[in-house]
């Protein structure tokens, strides 16, 4: 049902995708603060199994939609926990009608979570936004698009994903998602975003797409943002 990151701390869920012929995954990530308080972030679809084991973790206060791109299941989400908060993106609250939301993310971390986690908000193209987050404890980057690690070992992919990230040179190799590599928008803005979030001593990645980075971490980010970063 959840999958163990980080043991009392971290869970993720992956789920499929269709887009345009290709199939892969997303993922979920599940997080228990300190005080055993619960995060929800870049949801998937809920049913009453899975509403039940995440409630089984503890009590479920956040809903994170991290990127415009990861907010399609929020309201699945709230449907399983109508008690929790709703946090966006930037962007979210004009691309996601008639969604309900709290409160929009920035830089600066809320109250909720701010004693455990940091978080960016970075504009990456006038469309593509996201926030990323580092969980401090465990040292662990959690990102959404930012970077994608599709690899051989991936499953859930099919061949026209495969095809297509090879042409786009992305196969085994972790790169920012196709909306990003190629349309990079303030340079300047996105690499003082993008050199904060390598500032944090992070030593795993977790992503929506692909596999999770545990070896050679940092190194792997800094070669996935290297067009905007040189």
């Amino acid at each position: 049902m959840l999958d163990a990151v980080v043991a009392g701390a971290l869970w993720v869920r992956p789920y499929p995708v269709r887009l345009g012929g290709a199939r892969f995954t997303a993922r979920m990530t599940v997080l228990r603060l300190g005080d055993g308080k619960v995060l929800i972030h870049s949801p998937c679809p809920f049913d009453g199994a899975l509403a039940a084991a995440i409630g089984e973790l503890g009590p479920v206060v956040a809903i994170i939609a991290p990127g415009n791109l990861h907010w399609l299941h929020v309201r699945s989400c709230q449907r399983a926990f109508p008690q929790a908060l709703t946090f966006v993106c930037p962007g979210v609250e004009k691309r996601a009608q008639g969604l309900g939301f709290d409160f929009v993310l920035g830089d600066e971390s809320p109250p909720l979570w701010a004693s455990e986690l940091s978080q960016v908000a970075l504009q990456g193209t006038r469309l593509m936004r996201e926030v990323a987050f580092f969980h401090r404890a465990s040292r662990t980057l959690i990102l959404v698009d930012l970077v994608e690690n599709f690899t051989p070992a991936t499953p859930g992919t099919n061949l026209l994903l495969r095809i297509a990230f090879r042409a786009l040179g992305m196969w085994n190799r972790p790169s920012a998602a196709p909306e990003y590599r190629f349309a990079w928008g303030d340079r300047a803005q996105v690499r003082e975003g993008l050199q904060r979030i390598l500032a944090w001593d992070f030593q795993r990645v977790i992503l929506s797409h692909g596999d999770i980075i545990t070896h050679d971490a940092r190194r792997a980010v800094e070669r996935a943002w290297r067009s905007v970063l040189r």
